[in-house]
């Protein structure tokens, strides 16, 4: 599989000479299977760049999985051209939380005063799974839902294709079990040996003395788990909306000399807007 980031900020996006390295996009994943199936994860505002790409590369069928409906994960839907085109055949995959179905919870964000093009402009043929079920199938590749510790709910991903593994864990507070959440433990064992661990790690440990609660781990936290889970690399993600590309560096640096200090065999970085990984 390869996996590409379209975005990797969280809460809004940002822009400024001081967010050139890691981007200022809110969360976007494309994975391209081995069959050269499309999919994405969440409608962040990277999905704009990734739907002008895929329309120029000829593009026409793809899965959007949605991770939750919190405003950064969703706002960018409606900037995504392909739904304007009657060429194209989109399937929305998740568990609606807040909401009766995923058509209620993506045609909310249209609707008057808030957006001016109404969701029954879309020309794009939609077809909905929005029940939680216990694996998708996509081609060559399962994935396995799991639920994450967060407001309001939400749902990380394991992604397994020709013996491969990646999991995503965005919006999911290691050290506060929110409703629906599990404890750390699951967490380990759901990642266990992922060739790539893409996980939250919004916060110094500073900052998590007045954020706890609100959703989002410490880096501390992702790293630990990622060191127990013996993952063969960790991407950081979601990156704070204040994080200037400096900071972003001096975490990395902090976890690499975690890591030393441990004797463990991991690889670690920040995960920027435009990375791609093989697997």
């Amino acid at each position: 599989m390869i996996i590409h980031c379209w975005g990797s900020r969280g809460s809004i996006p940002v822009s400024g000479k001081q967010y050139l390295r890691y981007g200022g996009n809110t969360t976007c994943i494309e994975i391209r299977t081995n069959d050269n199936k499309i999919l994405i994860i969440d409608a962040g505002s990277g999905i704009r760049e990734a739907g002008n790409n895929l329309i120029a590369a000829g593009y026409r069928d793809f899965t959007l999985l949605l991770t939750h409906a919190h405003w950064d994960h969703i706002m960018g839907f409606p900037f995504f051209k392909p739904i304007y085109s009657p060429e194209t055949n989109l399937n929305i995959w998740g568990c609606p939380f807040a909401r009766n179905s995923i058509k209620e919870m993506l045609s909310s964000i249209m609707t008057a005063p808030h957006f001016p093009v109404n969701f029954d402009s879309i020309r794009a043929n939609i077809s909905y799974q929005d029940t939680c079920v216990e694996h998708y199938t996509l081609g060559s590749m399962v994935i396995t839902p799991i639920p994450l510790s967060h407001p309001n709910q939400g749902t990380g991903y394991k992604f397994e294709e020709d013996g491969k593994c990646f999991v995503f864990l965005t919006d999911n507070e290691l050290s506060y079990k929110h409703e629906g959440g599990l404890d750390f433990q699951k967490y380990l064992e759901f990642s266990s040996g992922a060739d790539l661990l893409i996980h939250d790690a919004e916060y110094k440990e500073d900052e998590y003395i007045k954020t706890r609660g609100w959703g989002h781990s410490c880096y501390t936290d992702a790293l630990n788990l990622a060191m127990h889970a013996g993952v063969k690399n960790l991407g950081l993600f979601h990156h704070n909306q204040e994080r200037f590309d400096d900071e972003v560096d001096a975490i990395v640096k902090s976890c690499h000399e975690i890591i030393k200090k441990s004797g463990k065999k991991l690889e670690c970085f920040a995960v920027s807007q435009s990375m791609e990984f093989n697997l």
